[in-house]
């Protein structure tokens, strides 16, 4: 990367995340479901939180100064995300399902295994749109993570038209941050029970959405 390459990223991670935490600042937020990840972590389980694509925009500042890994596309999408988060105090770890993962699967793991936090974009980075796509089970198989759906929704709310249905707010609305209940994966599922596990998830991962936006109805 060169020099004035480096230095735009810079710029954007800078202005990004003063930008975001301001917009966030404005807002009213209430956080529903926390107690049963915060059992989890006092017993230093390792966890997984989920994300649908469309909904990460509160993401870097929800999660922010807790030292948690998030796996992140290597596009260029990505790499706004990345210099926001590395600010705040994130892992960032550069993967996906569409490059090459090995590497990254691995330093997963390995966090997982020290009783750490991922954060995994299940639908990404090219979806389709909320369709769970298998490697978040795999890794709780593995590692004996828990599964931690998550999502947020606002009063004045607004979906764009992107593949993902991208969620965003206006500044000053209220906020819900949305935690769902953990997910154990058995660690020896044969194929057709694995695929059970793989809908249930997804599925949970829906509900909490709709859970989400009928909130401020």
């Amino acid at each position: 990367m060169s020099l004035l390459r480096k230095a735009r990223w810079y710029l954007v991670g800078i202005v990004g995340k003063i930008v975001l935490w301001l917009w966030a600042r404005s807002t009213r937020m209430t956080i529903i479901g926390k107690e049963d990840y915060l059992e989890l972590k006092k017993q230093k389980n390792p966890v997984i939180f989920l994300v649908w694509h469309g909904r990460i925009f509160i993401v870097p500042y929800f999660f922010r100064r807790r030292g948690i890994m998030p796996l992140i596309s290597p596009s260029e999408d990505g790499e706004i995300a990345a210099q926001i988060m590395e600010r705040w105090g994130y892992k960032v770890l550069r993967g996906s399902s569409s490059h090459a993962i090995i590497k990254a699967w691995n330093r997963m793991k390995e966090e997982l295994h020290q009783g750490g936090e991922l954060i995994i974009v299940p639908d990404g980075p090219r979806g389709p749109n909320r369709k769970l796509k298998p490697g978040c089970i795999k890794l709780a198989q593995e590692t004996g993570a828990y599964l931690i759906p998550f999502t947020f929704s606002a009063s004045r709310k607004k979906f764009l038209k992107s593949w993902d249905s991208f969620l965003m707010f206006h500044p000053f609305s209220k906020v819900v941050a949305v935690y769902g209940q953990p997910c154990s994966i058995d660690s020896d599922l044969n194929s057709e029970e694995f695929e059970t596990a793989r809908q249930r998830v997804e599925t949970i991962l829906l509900q909490l959405d709709e859970k989400a936006d009928k909130y401020f109805e």
